[in-house]
């Protein structure tokens, strides 16, 4: 444990793993600011110190986990023609299903000020499944322009169904629930031989 005083490195990054483990292994009411900060092995008042308390924190871990999601969607175009079509959407999908996805889009749902301060992001501007969705559909387009996907794809539509299958998934899933990798993986191909 850190004691008081002494600078804790990458703070945010710290508090975001230890809440993401803490919800994997003990679900999301076992989630205080308590929990997060003994399992981040660190000062109790630390996540205080940082976040105007358990909401903001549970909203600021959402919409970090969406914004490195949505970066890694964007990199997409840079995969245009490079390994698979499938293997590089499924990368993407399966990015929100990462860090103990169904557990924190739990969480969200379990604490509607944090809810809510994620929705305010959103329509700020903050990066989120329609980033996500918009990145996908410029891959598949450039992919179409190289001739690796058919041209009958519509790639609006199968941006959307993707995104909208994970959204779904995430929102309906909790910790124990059966992987959803395969059923994405089932999904990404289904939409590519449209």
């Amino acid at each position: 444990m850190s004691p008081r005083g002494v600078a804790t490195p990458d703070v945010r990054e710290r508090l975001f793993a230890a809440a993401e483990r803490v919800v994997e292994r003990d679900g999301p009411g076992a989630l205080t600011s308590r929990s997060v900060t003994t399992e981040a092995g660190c000062a109790k008042g630390l996540l205080h110190t940082h976040f105007a308390g358990l909401d903001e924190f549970v909203a600021e871990l959402c919409l970090d986990r969406f914004a490195r999601t949505a970066a890694k969607a964007q990199a997409l175009s840079g995969f245009a023609g490079q390994g698979t079509v499938a293997q590089n959407l499924e990368a993407v999908a399966f990015a929100l299903f990462d860090s103990g996805g169904p557990a924190i889009s739990g969480l969200a749902m379990t604490r509607p000020a944090a809810a809510l301060r994620i929705r305010e992001a959103l329509e700020g501007g903050a990066p989120g499944f329609t980033a996500i969705q918009e990145a996908i559909t410029g891959y598949l387009k450039a992919e179409q322009g190289l001739g690796r996907t058919a041209e009958t794809i519509d790639p609006d539509t199968v941006a959307l169904a993707l995104v909208g299958t994970a959204h779904h998934l995430l929102m309906t899933g909790w910790p124990g629930t059966p992987d959803p990798r395969p059923l994405v993986g089932r999904l990404v191909v289904a939409l590519l031989d449209g």
